[in-house]
């Protein structure tokens, strides 16, 4: 596999491993019911790693729109790998060596570590979806390919970001930009398909190598000819009132069989199951993409790799000036996602699971959390979002908007219902562990979970088995964490004979130990120093 290089690759390829363990210290709570929803404000590499005790391979659905590296310092969101914090970043991890890159070397080297984080936060049937222009579309692509696997690569969807264009060059005019989509495993359901049906397909995946899917004579109310018709609703109870604008598709009558002919990512049971139920399908664009209407008035779609703006119904333009209504102000972000286009990357992945979470470390003005809001209302699902945003304005951008996406925003017809939710704002906190010691400014709680984690990949159970020391058990081992600031501790006789529950095997840290080795190993037990052993992740 083709695999990209650039100037200080080799500081960063493991760097994520580096990065300091931070904890998270939450300032405030807001809004009704227990918040799941985060919002962080730090560095999103540091935050990324502080989230993997408890959400490593959890995260259903990632979107992140980094900065494009456009070079230009002007905007809220410095898009320019030069900023003050990516330099003194820069020469810390690369050193000498950051003083030649470009700025495409600085972008690789800012981004690498990320996504290894991100990629680990991943759950095994969610996807990634990132946000980016011609700047650094192929260089994301390359690492992408090296850190996701070339093989998880779902596609590039194309998405119409402005009603009229900017100049690329001289000779060309930008109004698109990208959305590179992967996933951890190859083989999973997203939108369009069941994950409980043999027969369900992956999106975008063009899996219908016949290309049509056929509606029988008898579902469709109204006998149609071979012809060309217009874009418009075929299924029980539809008129000629729902035909939509003058998009066209081609049908060809097969045996009294109304045939759609274009790729689909349903199959054709899915399909006459759905029109068995009452389902409307909906012909619509360009891109011969299907719409379902149900009977609860839900919708979905099948994701196209082509998104234009009357399919998202909205581009940047769009943001931009929803922002100024949920602010009241002129300018408040410049060149926001709209957040009807991260919803459908949202609503793409969570469909089936609409209980799952949802992660944006490049948060800016929370577009993605306005998202995942937006979508629940519709659904009444409750999935939950975290956030991670770096510069300053976490607090009175990001954070804002969610508030007011929460309680409701703009005046008069403009005025939009709340959604309600809450969500709970924290900042990075001390390092776990410094210089090779235990932080003991840190509570003993994210300790264990730390610690716990660094044994298992899994987060601490809620619950032990009673004993004070006990963190948990995984795979028949049980690990206990022998643990007093105030005073050194000693795995002994004693501590051994207050542990009931048997198991497998033993991890047992302490300050000490005073057992025979041979004793040790004749009963399982592995002793692990407190701090010299805590590994680093």
């Amino acid at each position: 596999m083709p695999s990209l290089s650039w100037i200080g690759k080799d500081a960063v390829l493991n760097h994520h491993l580096d990065v300091p363990y931070r904890v998270l210290e939450k300032k405030y709570d807001f809004g009704d019911g227990e918040p799941g929803n985060k919002i962080i404000h730090g560095d999103n590499l540091e935050a990324l790693k502080s989230l993997l005790p408890e959400y490593e391979g959890r995260i259903k659905c990632i979107y992140i729109d980094p900065p494009y590296n456009t070079g230009n310092e002007n905007w809220v969101y410095n898009d320019n790998v030069n900023s003050p914090k990516v330099r003194k970043w820069l020469g810390e991890v690369v050193g000498k060596e950051s003083e030649d890159l470009t700025r495409h070397d600085k972008w690789l080297c800012m981004m690498y570590p990320r996504l290894k984080l991100l990629q680990k936060l991943l759950a095994n049937d969610g996807a990634i979806f990132i946000s980016i222009d011609d700047n650094e579309q192929a260089n994301l692509k390359l690492i992408c390919d090296e850190i996701f696997g070339a093989g998880n690569f779902v596609g590039q969807i194309i998405w119409f970001k402005k009603r009229k264009g900017s100049f690329l060059s001289k000779k060309l005019v930008s109004l698109t930009e990208y959305v590179l989509c992967y996933t951890k495993a190859q083989d999973i359901a997203l939108f369009g398909g069941n994950p409980d049906n043999s027969e369900s397909q992956p999106i975008v995946k063009r899996t219908n190598t016949r290309k049509t899917l056929t509606i029988p004579a008898n579902i469709v109310k109204t006998k149609l000819k071979d012809g060309i018709y217009k874009a418009g609703v075929y299924g029980k109870g539809s008129s000629s009132s729902n035909l939509l604008d003058d998009v066209i598709v081609r049908n060809n009558l097969i045996t009294n069989e109304f045939q759609i002919e274009a790729p689909f990512t349903w199959t054709q049971k899915m399909f006459d199951d759905e029109l068995e139920n009452g389902t409307e399908i909906l012909i619509n664009t360009l891109n011969f993409q299907i719409r379902v209407i149900r009977k609860n008035n839900s919708s979905t779609k099948a994701l196209p790799s082509f998104i234009d703006g009357r399919e998202c119904r909205a581009t940047n333009e769009d943001a931009y000036e929803l922002l100024r209504n949920i602010f009241k102000q002129e300018r408040v972000f410049d060149f926001s996602k709209p957040h009807e286009l991260v919803k459908r990357f949202v609503d793409a992945t969570t469909h089936f699971d609409k209980s799952s979470i949802i992660l944006d470390s490049f948060a800016g003005s929370g577009t993605t959390a306005h998202a995942v809001l937006n979508l629940n209302k519709q659904d009444g699902g409750s999935r939950k979002f975290i956030l991670v945003e770096m510069e300053d304005y976490a607090e009175t951008i990001t954070a804002e908007r969610v508030r007011r996406v929460i309680g409701g925003y703009g005046e008069g017809k403009n005025a939009v219902e709340g959604t309600g939710g809450s969500f709970a704002y924290y900042e990075l906190g001390p390092e776990l562990l410094k210089d090779g010691f235990i932080n003991e400014d840190v509570s003993e709680q994210t300790i264990r979970e730390y610690l716990y984690y660094t044994e298992t990949n899994h987060a601490l159970p809620q619950s032990n088995n009673g004993h004070p020391a006990h963190l948990g058990n995984f795979e028949g081992v049980a690990y206990y964490f022998l643990y007093n600031k105030d005073e050194t501790t000693t795995l002994d006789a004693t501590f051994l004979a207050s542990i009931s529950e048997k198991a497998d095997r033993y991890v047992i840290y302490a300050d000490n130990c005073i057992m025979p080795q041979k004793f040790l190993f004749d009963h399982d037990i592995t002793f692990k120093k407190i701090p010299r052993d805590i590994r680093r992740f």
